[in-house]
């Protein structure tokens, strides 16, 4: 039985990586089943045996990964009672290592349209994190919408990983979280703004 299932989440492993591989080349719906089996070095039988559709696929690897990032944003305080944010280190941000495992899957969708509306689902995803996390906030403070500071979170962290997918992945998950915590602990309640400096012209394209 236990080596039974080893070859089951083997199979279904390298049909995922087969998919992705794929989509960095062409259209999901271009996509054949054939296409999927000869990347994995699999056979029709074996795909049928665990999907019934390339679809099914990929709604299984996309589920995957979105668990994977639940978990790793929950990482910080899985195992602790009381958790201080500005007590975090970046060994206990793992969400960039967690982008950095699936670098292919988050190039794709953010340098491409393969998955339209998958950003969306992402950041939605983030914003309910955000919004349970503020629940568990011990005084937060009540005059802020926690629905706007649910969404400003969500898209700003999304933002980091788009910045740093778009750049190839130039720095390390450790640098992003070291940035990540910067940015966290920045007070900008006493920040002066130097309103003499103008940029000499701003391009739009």
């Amino acid at each position: 039985m236990i080596n039974n299932n080893r070859r089951i989440r083997k199979s279904r492993k390298e049909l995922k990586d087969a998919l992705i591989e794929l989509m960095e080349q062409k259209d999901f719906k271009k996509i054949t089943i054939t296409d999927i089996v000869t990347g994995a070095d699999l056979n029709r039988g074996t795909f049928y045996k665990h999907y019934q559709s390339k679809e099914e696929l990929l709604n299984e690897l996309m589920d995957d990964i979105m668990e994977d990032l639940i978990t790793s944003f929950k990482e910080p305080y899985l195992h602790t009672d009381t958790f201080i944010i500005g007590e975090l280190t970046t060994s206990t941000i793992r969400i960039f290592d967690q982008v950095a495992t699936y670098a292919k899957f988050y190039t794709i969708i953010v340098n491409s349209n393969v998955l339209p509306g998958f950003q969306n689902k992402l950041c939605s995803i983030l914003k309910q994190l955000v919004q349970h996390h503020l629940e568990a906030l011990v005084n937060h403070n009540k005059r802020i919408n926690p629905d706007l500071f649910a969404s400003y979170n969500a898209y700003a962290l999304f933002g980091l990983i788009i910045e740093w997918v778009q750049s190839g992945f130039k720095y390390t998950s450790t640098h992003m979280a070291e940035q990540l915590i910067e940015i966290l602990s920045y007070n900008s309640n006493n920040a002066t703004i130097n309103t003499s400096h103008k940029p000499n012209s701003i391009v739009l394209t």
